[in-house]
């Protein structure tokens, strides 16, 4: 059997596991189940990833790489405000309708690795990407349209992220596609309120 470098089984490991979480969900990726669903020796996991936790900080890193390239693919150049931000959402929820395994894979991780201090490098790497990339979209529309926003990019594209994240949750829990749409349209219109300024912040005590 030819020789296969570390190098060359790595993205195959992480397809691997990727694909065997997504279906079975993270308590079963084990390293011997990941192994078998690539029809490899355990021993080869642990020598090209060293433990089970680099090899989920790897699977972190594939998502977020995907995810990021998703929200970057269908970002329009020509659009006005709150049609980019209409965009966004649109295109972000189709990844949730047509492969709500992936985002509950995701949803699983960020569960365990909260747990896990070898993973909690790999979850704020996570976040702290999605915001980057998002912030920059929102900044972004926003210079090409001459919109004056409101409040700072990175504070609407947190918002943004957390009503997204929120939408994905309850139809992961208890699927309603006419709830959904309105919940869509609402943080869009909220959104784009948001950076109008129309909305305004209520000051909330945090202590």
């Amino acid at each position: 059997m030819a020789h296969v470098s570390a190098a060359e089984r790595r993205p195959q490991l992480i397809k691997a596991a990727i694909d065997l979480m997504t279906r079975e969900g993270i308590a079963a990726g084990s390293t011997r189940a990941i192994a078998a669903e690539l029809g490899v020796a355990q021993a080869t996991v642990h020598y090209t990833f060293g433990t089970k936790e680099d090899l989920y900080r790897a699977v972190m890193k594939q998502l977020t790489e995907e995810l990021v390239a998703q929200v970057e693919r269908v970002a329009p150049a020509d659009a006005g405000f709150e049609e980019t931000v209409a965009a966004l959402a649109a295109a972000l929820w189709r990844t949730v309708r047509e492969t709500p395994a992936s985002h509950q894979l995701l949803t699983e991780l960020t569960m365990f690795a909260l747990r896990t201090p070898h993973l909690r490098e790999a979850l704020e790497s996570h976040y702290r990407e999605i915001t980057k990339v998002t912030t920059k979209l929102v900044a972004e529309a926003a210079d090409r349209t001459g919109h004056a926003l409101a409040h700072p990019a990175e504070a609407i594209a947190r918002y943004f992220l957390a009503g997204f994240d929120g939408l994905t949750m309850q139809h992961l829990s208890l699927p309603d596609q006419a709830a959904e749409v309105t919940g869509l349209q609402v943080l869009v219109s909220t959104i784009v309120a948001l950076a109008d300024g129309r909305l305004q912040l209520v000051a909330v005590p945090t202590s």
